[in-house]
């Protein structure tokens, strides 16, 4: 392999996920020259040169053949028609796919490469504090596991799992754990305001207080329920919610849409 190889990586797609790894890559002291990118739509490529100094290319070329790590960054039902004019190019390099849905062995038989990981990430990714969930191949060894991990770096946490399969459980969790997320928000915003408050005092409590909780979780030793348990004082006012909530059948309502969106995944990767 060539130490030009080793100093390209090429990305298929330039919309926001590949926008947000490349402006990783460029904070961390990587050189725009190392970056190859492909991105039909003429307005994209006018963002990246704005925005992050990318001159990107329109159509696949031999550029590709130098890339030591190719990402996928595609929507998935474009994914044939992206592969086919990067095939010739790309069958020695380490593949990186962020799209949804699209299994490892589609990669396989697109590229010619069994060196494929996939990830998983979330939209928090666009501002350094996603989490992404990531699958290997048996071919992709320690060291590219090693430059996954630093290529996804900034974009947040990581977590590899050992089954391909399981990154459709990481797709109902946290891949479309925002958008969860964001209508909880919604729905205590509505609250405040049906109680008195504006629209934004209740954003900001709202925001907040998920923040908070969520920071306390990550620090503190104990359970979840523990911790939910701390705050329910039995007879208050979160004792009544609570209640409330579990009269609704609310928890077991959350959970089945994740297993909902679980099988949602599964479906579109036999598609």
């Amino acid at each position: 392999m060539s130490s030009q190889r080793n100093q390209t990586i090429a990305f298929i797609g330039g919309g926001n996920m590949a926008s947000a790894l490349i402006g990783g890559l460029l904070r961390a002291g990587t050189a725009a020259e190392r970056i190859v990118v492909i991105e039909p739509s003429q307005a994209q490529r006018d963002k990246l040169a704005q925005d992050l100094g990318i001159a990107a290319q329109a159509a696949a070329d031999a550029r590709l053949a130098h890339a030591a790590t190719v990402v996928w960054a595609v929507k998935p039902q474009l994914f044939a028609q992206a592969a086919a004019p990067c095939a010739p190019f790309v069958a020695l390099a380490l593949q990186l796919s962020v799209m949804a849905g699209i299994r490892s062995a589609a990669l396989v038989a697109a590229t010619g490469s069994e060196r494929v990981v996939r990830a998983m990430p979330n939209m928090p990714a666009l501002i350094g504090q996603g989490i992404a969930g990531l699958y290997a191949r048996p071919a992709v060894q320690a060291t590219a596991r090693a430059a996954i991990d630093a290529l996804m770096a900034p974009t947040g946490a990581v977590l590899w799992v050992a089954h391909e399969d399981d990154l459709d459980a990481v797709t109902a969790l946290s891949g479309s754990g925002p958008a969860y997320v964001f209508y909880f928000l919604e729905a205590m915003a509505r609250a405040a305001a049906e109680m008195g408050l504006t629209e934004l005092q209740g954003r900001e409590l709202a925001q907040a207080t998920f923040a908070g909780a969520a920071a306390l979780a990550s620090q503190s030793p104990l359970s979840l329920a523990a911790l939910r348990e701390q705050v329910t004082s039995r007879g208050g006012t979160t004792h009544a919610a609570i209640t409330a909530l579990d009269a609704a059948g609310v928890q077991a309502a959350f959970v089945g849409a994740r297993h909902a969106a679980r099988t949602r995944a599964q479906e579109l990767g036999r598609e």
